[in-house]
């Protein structure tokens, strides 16, 4: 019997996937994956493909549901709302408990997806084992085997821990006005855990260079990793920074000291809005799904030519790992695999950031 079924109420199933059209070769095996899956006893949402997830609208979809279908040729929102289930088995997302993920995988189109976020482990950027939360299916019969099963399906607890003094009760909120002489706010997207120190040093110089060129720093407020050390390097150079972040991961990590603006946000989406309202530009450092979930927001919303995105640069920073790859090869490669355009500009050392910021905001 599917999950949390009882005897008054059927479970919900949400499917993620375009619908193409009579030409589309996928278009059968979306057929037969809805067949088996109303069989099963599955009420399907989203079985149209029509929907459209968006920061504002993804938590309650999650809420809603009782499990998670993905169906195979992901686009940008696709690997959005997947990325995004899988941050929230991360960050131990009460929403998520029991709620299990497929990705019918007939053509081998989610690989990309899954290689990177196993490239990211190897990088000690995503603790957690990608297969452990993403369960790959080869055809549909499999993947229904896979959901519809009867022990209570929980993502597996690894990798989370506090990290210095961890606040309790109430997070206060700082709000100090950013100088007047500050041109621009600048949100740094980034790990909060790595193998490769030399990219912490990366991170506070980073800080560094946007307070010395009188740049806001925005950031996700972690204390660890580099985006703390994104964090110290601005305030110790005397730079304003802001950030936001939710309770239940400031619970297991802490906050970073010398935040001169913080908004605390119920969940990681409405997190997200307010650093992309207050910031004017974006750079993307080495990191885990997090930091993927949060350039495809931003691509998904120049894309749909959402206004918090006008004229607001994303700069990538990939940085080469001296095995003839780069840090974000992986991710480039799956972008590419979908078709749309990326958007963004890339840095192949940390000192070529600001100025492709500069040329870019004037």
């Amino acid at each position: 019997m599917p999950l949390n079924r009882d005897s008054f109420r059927v479970p919900n199933l949400r499917i993620s996937g375009r619908v193409g059209g009579s030409d589309d070769p996928l278009r059968a095996v979306r057929a037969e994956l809805m067949c088996e899956l109303f069989e099963a006893g599955w009420n399907l949402y989203n079985a149209n493909g029509d929907q459209t997830i968006t920061l504002g609208n993804i938590q309650t979809k999650i809420r809603e549901s009782d499990a998670f279908v993905f169906t195979p040729q992901p686009h940008l929102q696709d690997l959005f709302s997947c990325a995004s289930v899988f941050v929230g088995y991360q960050t131990l997302d009460p929403e998520l408990e029991g709620k299990p993920t497929a990705l019918l995988n007939t053509n081998g189109s989610w690989d990309g997806f899954i290689g990177l976020l196993e490239h990211l482990n190897s990088m000690g950027t995503v603790r957690q084992t990608a297969r452990d939360y993403l369960q790959l299916a080869k055809d549909p019969e499999e993947l229904v085997k896979i959901i519809d099963h009867e022990t209570p399906w929980s993502a597996p607890d690894e990798g989370h821990h506090a990290d210095g003094e961890v606040p309790s009760g109430d997070i206060p909120e700082a709000n100090d006005p950013r100088p007047d002489d500050y041109r621009y706010n600048v949100c740094v997207f980034c790990s909060a855990s790595i193998k490769d120190e030399t990219m912490l040093e990366e991170g506070r110089l980073l800080g560094r260079d946007l307070a010395e060129a009188r740049l806001g720093c925005v950031s996700g407020a972690g204390r660890t990793g580099i985006m703390g050390e994104v964090v110290r390097g601005s305030a110790e150079a005397g730079g304003w920074t802001a950030g936001s972040n939710v309770p239940h991961i400031i619970q297991l990590e802490g906050l970073p000291e010398g935040l001169n603006a913080f908004w605390p946000r119920p969940d990681i989406y409405t997190r997200m809005e307010i650093m992309i309202e207050e910031s004017d530009a974006f750079v993307i450092m080495p990191g885990g799904c997090g930091t993927v979930q949060e350039l495809l927001a931003l691509l998904l919303r120049k894309q749909r030519g959402n206004p918090t995105m006008k004229d607001k640069p994303i700069i990538v920073f990939d940085r080469d790992m001296g095995n003839g790859e780069s840090f974000w090869s992986p991710l480039f490669d799956l972008l590419e695999a979908t078709g749309d355009s990326p958007g963004v500009e890339v840095a192949r050392k940390r000192e070529e950031i600001l100025p492709l910021i500069e040329k870019a905001m004037n």
